[in-house]
């Protein structure tokens, strides 16, 4: 899976530079974000704006992340439009997970 990392203060900025996040690669999302959770990292800012189409694998995969974090820690989601964000809505999963417009708002809003 393509992705860039940055650290902005206590803040984890994780870009995905896939345009599908799906059954293939979800395994890998996963393994990614728990892995930096598990490594301390309790701030975490996903941007999706390369993202333009994402499946129920890579929604479980958000959630098992979400689920690792626990009540301590924030696991946003950036820049998801279109098709994207009309799944976490009709998910209901931007009840969920914090959304942002883009990595700098979130970035902004979250005190990186």
């Amino acid at each position: 899976m393509q992705f860039s990392e940055k650290s902005e203060g206590s803040l984890l900025l994780l870009e995905i530079g896939e345009t599908r996040l799906e059954a293939s690669n979800a395994p890998e999302l996963r393994e990614l974000l728990i892995g930096r959770i598990e490594t301390g990292r309790d701030q975490i800012i996903l941007d999706l704006q390369h993202v333009t189409f994402m499946d129920s694998s890579a929604l479980g995969a958000l959630i098992g992340g979400i689920k690792k974090m626990g009540p301590l820690g924030t696991l946003a989601l950036a820049g998801a439009t279109g098709p994207v964000l009309q799944l976490l809505k009709l998910t209901r999963m931007d009840k969920v997970f914090a959304l942002y417009p883009s990595a700098t708002a979130a970035l902004t809003e979250m005190g990186g």
